[in-house]
């Protein structure tokens, strides 16, 4: 394995909770009403230090997509998925672009979100407002 290079964004961030690796500008957010079996999860036009696992056919709630889970380059661990392609022309807009789950990142004022008992997620999230 060679050496670890790291982008580190300057601004508004979204950094990964375990080990604050900067992931995504908030100015690079596309969209905020995705979601994910822990909750809210947002699609970013780009997203930085990420590996891109296999890619595979998912069937989600908007259809059939190629997807492929990317990873933290700091500590291994799954924070969203990218689309590859998407077979449904009202899709489209959403290739190449990338999900970071709510659950799996800090915010950009360091909040987290958090499952509670009810497998209901809750947590601190100014940036919704």
């Amino acid at each position: 394995m060679g050496r670890l290079f790291v982008v580190n964004l300057e601004g508004k961030i979204y950094s990964c909770k375990h080990c604050k690796t900067h992931l995504a500008l908030c100015d690079h957010i596309v969209s905020k009403s995705f979601h994910c079996r822990h909750g809210k999860a947002y699609l970013f036009s780009k997203v930085v230090n990420v590996s891109v696992g296999e890619t595979e056919e998912r069937n989600m709630m908007t259809g059939l997509h190629t997807v492929a889970d990317i990873f933290c380059v700091g500590c291994g661990s799954i924070v969203g998925w990218k689309y590859e392609t998407a077979h449904e022309k009202s899709q489209k807009y959403k290739e190449g672009k990338s999900v970071l789950e709510r659950f799996k990142v800090s915010g950009p004022d360091g909040s987290n979100y958090w499952i509670s008992r009810g497998s209901h997620v809750g947590g601190s999230d100014a940036d919704d407002a």
